[in-house]
Parts: structure tokens; C-alpha cells; sequence
């Protein structure tokens, strides 16, 4: 199949985009950003182009800038052009060079498509060759079936056309179109983890294997459709075993996960996209086969929490919120209705002193619950109502002159009630 309709055929299969697309090609100078937008603008998309300049090789990096800037004023279409101190970004956010570079180029790519509405999708230059190698990584880091699948052919606006063709045939189309292009000289070197694959590992499996990148490739198509099965599928079983709470904490019961034919891949694709890392993953199954409770897991935004037959999953910055109180005093009478919200309690002005202080219970907290006569512990009223964990970390008291008026969103103190000697009512009403 010739180079042309190999990409149309890709571009319709994947359906990237409509023929009246207006595409923002991220163009670098090397052979595959350029035979990227040679090839759209052949078959005819509206295009424009976007290079960085990263500053990394001196004067290297300026020729590029000069190549693009040429090409783009022979093939009449608009440039842009952005030059980024990629160095002290890397430094300010402890990246490395290259993730660096990559997140200053996505993130200039998509103001610039934020600027003007004309411009739909960011066509970036990955090929068959550049799949196979993220394959490759991807294996030796240690992955699950998503990154077996590879690059993805779209991935919210951005586009890859070329993941069906190799660098050679990349190559052999430049060539027959007698167009010129830049070489970066740090793509020859083997410093890093992608270039060892590209430039050392990938040769070694052709000594096996001599078609061995197509059958690399014809593997990672089989695998995406593998993935998108197994995706639907879990999906289908997350949406069913998570119930969701308010402020964003979810749980899910724990022998429905063991009862799953794959609990780590329940777990993995609930928590992974979470921050959990893998060895984490291992953990937290683990502590589910027990009967420990109280074992706990961090992420940067996230805690994992096992209590008795549930596993909880909630943001670490839930239990900073204090709730506040709008408080009312009325007159008390026949006519007045005693709300039945868990939100808002009725309490005898007259025996209680404003302002209320509000805390967190502590151990030694005691109260009368609302229709009952005798003291009780906060701490055991709450294991007999079956709190978790975190419902116990986060119950709030409102206290007058050191006794507990209202366990928070949850019971009344019997002696504060509203009875028959009741002259003035005080509301107790969480703000939302």
C-alpha cells in the first residue's frame, strides 16, 4: 500500500478526524513531523504548524528553528513558534529533561488550540517504530494491559496518523518527494532508556526475529482490542461494587472483590489511576485476605482505609473540613414544627450557653442520646452504631460549658430537648 493512503486509511479507521478538520502539526524539522504535514497537506487537511524551541544544543537547536520556518513559508501555512527554558522547568518541578520538555510542548500545544477555535486537533508524529519501542519500556518498567496496547492513535485532541507506518517507509517518502529534513544528534546517542531500545535492543530481536516489528505491531493491535474488552468489562463491574459517598469518598465490599475472578485486577483498576503504585496494590490485597482492620495506604491525594468487611477509599483532605453552625433562638409555641433533618437539631435555648464551642469528640466525650436517660461514651455510642473508621475520625461535637449538646450530624443530647417547660427554642443548623 502506498505512504498516502496508508495514513488516510489509518486517519478513517481510527476516525481522527472529518476531511474538514483544521489540524495544528507539531513540527520539530526531524523526517517524521515533516513527512507528517507533507503527507496532510498532500491529501488535502488545513493545517497549521507549532515548534519549540527547547534550548538544549546551542546552535543545533536554532538550525531547527531556521529549517521549519522555511519549510512552512514554501508550503504557505501559518508558524508558530514558542521558545521555552526547558532547563529551569526541569529543575523548579524535579523532572527530568525529557518529561520537561514533554510537558512544556503538550501544554503550549493546547493554549494554542484554546486561542483559536479553528484549530481542532494537534497532529503529533509517532510511527509504527516509535509503538513497538513504548511496548518495549513498557515491558521492562513493568506494566499492565493498557501499556501493552501502546501509543495511542487518539488521545482527546491529539492525533497520530503515522502509527501504522514505519521510519523507513517515513524515509522512502521524504526521499521520493526530494525533501529535506533536520537530524537531532542526541537520537544517535544511547543515553537514554528509549534509544538503548531503539538503538541496541530492537537490532538484537531482528537477529531472532528478522520481521519482528511487524510482529510486534500486528500484537499491540490484537492487544488493543483485548484492552478495550477487558476495559468495558471492568468498568461494567467497578460501576456495580463502588458506592460512591459525599465529599468524594467511595467504598466497596470486601468479599465482593475477593469474590471477583481477578481481585488484583479490581483493585488495579479502581486505585492505580489513583496514585496507588503497584507494590501498594500487592499490599492492600493482602491486608483484604486478612481480618485486620484499620491498615491504612497513602497516595498523594488519596487514603485507603480497610475497616471490618469494607474497603474505603476517600481524599486526604476530607477530614480538614470543621463544620460550621447557623444558630436561631425563636419564641417556642403550639405552632411550632421540630425539623426532622439530620442537619438541624431543636434544643432548649434556656439551657445552653452561646456560643457553642465545636471540636472533634476525644476519648472521655459523654453524652445522653436523644430518648434515652442514661450517659453513654461518644466512642461507644459510635462502635455500636457501626462507624467506620473515618466516620470516627471526622464526628464533630458542639459542646455548652463542656457538655456534648449535639454529636454532629448524627444525635441530640437528651437533656438539652425541647419539652413542655421549653419558653425559647435554639436551631442548630449545618451550613452546607
Amino acid at each position: 500500500m502506498k505512504f498516502k493512503e496508508a495514513i488516510q486509511q489509518t486517519i478513517r479507521r481510527e476516525a481522527m478526524f472529518s476531511p474538514q478538520a483544521k489540524l495544528l502539526v507539531a513540527l520539530s524539522g526531524g523526517a517524521d513531523s515533516v513527512a507528517l504535514l507533507r503527507v496532510l497537506l498532500q491529501l488535502g487537511y488545513a493545517c497549521e504548524a507549532a515548534h519549540c524551541n527547547f534550548h538544549l544544543r546551542g546552535d543545533e537547536s536554532n538550525r531547527d528553528e531556521d529549517f521549519v520556518r522555511q519549510l512552512c513559508e514554501e508550503q504557505g501555512i501559518r508558524l508558530h513558534v514558542t521558545h521555552l527554558d526547558t532547563e529551569a522547568y526541569a529543575k523548579q518541578h524535579q523532572l527530568s529533561i525529557e518529561m520537561a520538555a514533554r510537558e512544556l510542548r503538550y501544554a503550549w500545544f493546547h493554549a494554542l488550540l484554546e486561542a483559536d477555535e479553528s484549530l481542532q486537533y494537534i497532529a503529533v508524529a509517532h510511527h509504527r517504530d516509535d509503538n513497538i519501542e513504548t511496548l518495549l519500556i513498557n515491558l521492562i518498567r513493568g506494566t499492565g494491559i493498557n501499556g501493552l496496547t501502546g501509543i495511542p492513535s487518539v488521545n482527546g485532541r491529539i492525533v497520530r496518523p503515522l502509527l501504522d507506518v514505519s521510519r523507513t517507509s517515513i524515509l522512502a517518502y521524504l526521499d521520493r518527494l526530494g525533501q529535506a529534513y533536520v537530524t537531532d544528534s542526541t537520537n544517535l546517542e544511547d543515553d537514554y532508556l528509549r534509544n538503548k531500545v531503539r538503538l541496541n535492543l530492537l537490532p538484537m530481536l531482528e537477529e531472532l526475529n528478522p520481521s519482528v516489528r511487524k510482529t510486534l505491531s500486528d500484537t499491540i493491535r490484537h492487544l488493543k482490542g483485548v484492552a478495550r474488552t477487558h476495559h468495558h468489562y471492568i468498568q461494567e463491574q467497578l460501576g456495580r461494587h463502588i458506592c460512591k459517598e459525599d465529599g468524594g469518598t467511595m467504598h466497596a465490599r470486601i468479599d465482593h472483590i475477593l469474590g471477583f475472578h481477578s481481585p488484583e485486577d479490581f483493585l488495579y483498576a479502581w486505585l492505580y489511576p489513583l496514585g496507588f503504585n503497584p507494590s501498594q496494590l500487592a499490599d492492600i490485597h493482602q491486608s483484604l485476605l486478612t481480618s485486620q482492620s484499620g491498615k491504612r495506604f497513602l497516595s498523594k491525594e488519596w487514603e485507603v482505609l480497610r475497616d471490618r468487611d469494607l474497603l474505603f477509599v476517600r481524599p486526604l483532605d476530607i477530614g480538614s473540613v470543621v463544620p460550621e453552625l447557623e444558630v436561631s433562638v425563636l419564641q417556642f409555641g403550639s405552632s411550632f414544627q421540630i425539623p426532622t433533618s439530620r442537619d438541624v437539631v431543636c434544643v432548649d435555648a434556656d439551657l445552653i450557653n452561646l456560643p457553642l464551642t465545636i471540636r472533634k469528640w476525644e476519648v472521655g466525650d459523654t453524652f445522653v442520646p436523644f430518648g434515652m436517660k442514661g450517659k453513654k461514651s461518644v466512642c461507644k455510642y459510635m462502635t455500636d452504631r457501626k462507624f467506620t473508621l473515618f466516620q470516627k475520625e471526622n464526628q464533630y461535637v458542639a459542646l455548652s460549658n463542656g457538655q456534648v449538646v449535639w454529636l454532629i450530624g448524627e444525635r441530640l443530647d437528651n437533656r438539652f430537648r425541647i419539652s413542655e417547660n421549653t419558653r425559647r427554642v435554639c436551631i442548630l443548623r449545618i451550613k452546607k
